[in-house]
């Protein structure tokens, strides 16, 4: 079966085909570096992974490429508001650049933790002005821009197929709903380049051939991708939430300057992690980093475990009750592999080949990760197959899961400490001659995936295999 993807751009599955023979160019929206990523923001990025990692693992070569933006972003969809940055400057006391570097070194230790494979280029909007700049000057030249008291802006009119990406009603669009008209000609259209409203107050502003400022949001990616790609390149990922505006601004102003259609083939988005029903997100005060479930005992990769059990379009609500039941499977699994590891036995069966295509089928159908964990907990499962051959499928099928599983060590075979916790509950239990507290968490204990052993010597806490 050959890799298969919803293409946001068709609103169907189609089958992947790249520009060029097994060459995948692939663009990502990267964070807004003004504050912390929250793990909603982070379930974005596990996604761009698995499907770089599924491309890698069918063959093909890829240049991923990603963007920091670290100026342009305004507080408001409208093109008005206060630039992200500056405001988290003002706010911290510190310059525009330090709260870019600040914020993007934790992302990308979030990233380590998380075992994301770096980007191969990672560009920042503030180093890539003049190719802003060039890119505007080329739609100006073919008639797409006019100038306003506040800045240049785009003029969407000129295009018939504005609005394809997200299906936009355009002439449904409510005034103020989107954005304020002000002396726009059009409600959708949007801006290239903002002027300071007083040249020299802003801590990052650039001279250009209409006026000091600085660019706007979309007409950095246009820029950025096109310099690393080119003009025309295969995958274009980023959340859902970018598919209205920010990739369908994207889409006007580099087909209008590049004349190629489409000018990206396939635009994948990933889907909202939810909490209590609602999408996680700063303007609601975010929810946790990584930092905080770092406190809270849960191992980064945990949380990516937890990611991989729903398809990155469908929508996925967290609690901690859910991410809890994600690290005891996750440890099951960690301490099966070392387990495995101590072995040496072998037996290739027959179902050897079954599982490397079902998980193969899995991957290729729109990345389907919670079919390919159900095939992995299948081989965990199977009582025929070899220890050797077990880890074998394991560490390959791990190199799409992302894990790290090969590189576990016999001491993280430990046991957990709240398990302990729980244990001795049930040995003061015991003493006291409670036996049905003491039995109740026996039971409690096994549906943790472990048995306990009352012996001369004490307690012995297994493993369930």
């Amino acid at each position: 079966m050959p890799l298969r993807l919803f293409n946001t751009l068709g609103k169907k599955i189609e089958t992947f085909k790249p520009i060029y023979d097994n060459s995948v160019g692939m663009y990502s929206c990267g964070p807004t570096v003004y504050s912390f990523q929250h793990i909603g923001n982070l379930r974005t990025y596990i996604f761009n992974d698995i499907l770089k990692r599924v491309l890698l693992y069918d063959g093909f070569k890829v240049k991923h490429v990603m963007n920091y933006t670290d100026v342009g972003h305004l507080t408001s969809d409208a093109d008005e508001g206060e630039d992200k940055i500056e405001k988290a400057a003002k706010k911290e006391g510190k310059k525009a650049e330090e709260i870019a570097e600040y914020y993007a070194e934790i992302f990308e230790e979030d990233c380590k933790k998380l075992n994301i494979i770096p980007p191969e280029i990672i560009c920042k909007a503030t180093e890539h002005i003049n190719e802003q700049i060039t890119l505007i000057k080329k739609l100006e030249w073919k008639g797409f821009t006019y100038k306003t008291k506040d800045g240049i802006y785009f003029d969407t009119s000129k295009l018939d197929d504005y609005g394809k990406l997200a299906n936009l009603d355009i002439e449904g669009l409510e005034e103020g709903k989107r954005i304020e008209m002000g002396e726009k000609k059009n409600k959708t259209d949007f801006a290239l380049w903002k002027f300071s409203d007083i040249p020299g107050l802003r801590q990052q502003e650039w001279p250009s051939p209409w006026g000091i400022g600085f660019p706007g949001w979309h007409i950095e990616c246009s820029a950025m991708s096109s310099k690393y790609l080119g003009e025309q390149f295969d995958i274009h990922t980023g959340g859902e939430d970018h598919i209205q505006i920010h990739h369908t601004n994207e889409i006007a102003q580099s087909e209008a300057a590049f004349g190629k259609k489409p000018w990206v083939k396939y635009w994948i988005h990933g889907a909202f992690l939810n909490f209590k029903g609602e999408k996680i997100s700063k303007s609601k005060g975010g929810l946790y980093t990584i930092s905080d479930l770092e406190e809270k005992g849960f191992e980064p990769i945990v949380f990516r475990y937890f990611c991989l059990n729903a398809q990155y379009r469908a929508h996925l609500n967290f609690s901690l009750e859910a991410l809890e039941g994600a690290k005891n499977a996750f440890d099951r699994l960690k301490n099966t592999v070392i387990e495995l590891k101590a072995k040496h036995d072998s037996n290739k069966t027959e179902d050897f080949e079954k599982y490397m295509q079902e998980f193969q089928e899995s991957i290729d159908d729109d990345l389907n990760l919670p079919m390919a964990l159900a095939v992995l907990w299948e081989i965990i499962k199977d009582k025929n197959l070899g220890s050797k051959e077990k880890l074998k499928l394991v560490f390959d099928f791990d190199k799409v899961l992302g894990l790290g599983l090969e590189n576990l060590k016999k001491e993280e075979l430990e046991i957990p400490k709240e398990i302990k916790k729980i244990a001795e509950e049930r040995e003061a239990a015991r003493k006291a001659k409670d036996f049905k507290k003491s039995d109740e968490i026996r039971d409690k204990l096994k549906e943790l995936g472990y048995v306990i052993e009352d012996t001369k010597e004490g307690i012995k806490l297994k493993k369930i295999k």
